[in-house]
């Protein structure tokens, strides 16, 4: 289903992401996998009643300031 032009505007104005779609963006997990690690901490999340979110903002901050781990391909 395509979405629409107010669809897409949304969607660049978000400060946050489902879980899954933050897994899925940022470290190629699946829906579960995704779940898993922000379970673990390993997404940052915030929860919003029932809803857990992903900061975009979190996110990039993450991956700014990861450093590659010894034996890890550059």
């Amino acid at each position: 289903m395509k979405k629409t032009k107010k669809e897409i505007e949304k969607d660049a104005n978000a400060k946050t992401l489902d879980v899954p779609t933050a897994g899925r963006r940022y470290f190629n997990l699946s829906p579960g996998g995704s779940y898993a690690a922000a379970a673990r901490g390993d997404i940052p999340t915030v929860r919003i009643g029932r809803r857990i979110r992903a900061p975009i903002v979190a996110l990039e901050a993450m991956l700014a300031n990861a450093k590659p781990r010894q034996g890890d391909a550059a």
